[in-house]
């Protein structure tokens, strides 16, 4: 298993999660999923003001190998998007934790209780 933060939470479709101190949350995809997707040529992120559903289809990280989408881990509005990135992707195969994708504000803060530990979505990607 690649490299898996312990201070994060994570999605079984390969989304960590990182809970901020003003209660909003930073959302990027792991290191696994960098690994499995290979070079990242291209972004597609969610726009600021977007309200979203937890498990909705929010943004597309493009590779050499194929496009996947990126879901949301979380009910809320996106706050912020990591526009930086969009125009050098390939950070994410270089550092996938602080490679972030968006920021939302939860509208449903009990959502977080569902995601994974670091145990287990190590366990859940093996």
């Amino acid at each position: 298993m690649s490299n898996i933060p312990e201070d994060l939470k994570y999605t079984e479709s390969h989304e960590w999660v990182r809970v901020e101190a003003d209660g909003s949350v930073t959302v990027g995809i792991t290191d696994y999923a960098q690994s499995s997707l290979g070079d990242v040529v291209h972004l597609e992120l969610p726009a600021v003001g977007k309200v979203v559903e937890a498990g909705q289809d929010v943004a597309v990280v493009e590779s050499v190998k194929a496009a996947s989408d990126i879901y949301s881990p979380l009910s809320g509005e996106i706050i912020a998007a990591n526009d930086a990135l969009a125009g050098s992707p390939e950070q994410l195969n270089a550092d996938a934790y602080s490679a972030w994708l968006f920021k939302l504000k939860p509208s449903n803060p009990s959502e977080l209780g569902e995601l994974l530990s670091p145990t287990a979505y190590a366990q859940s990607s093996d």
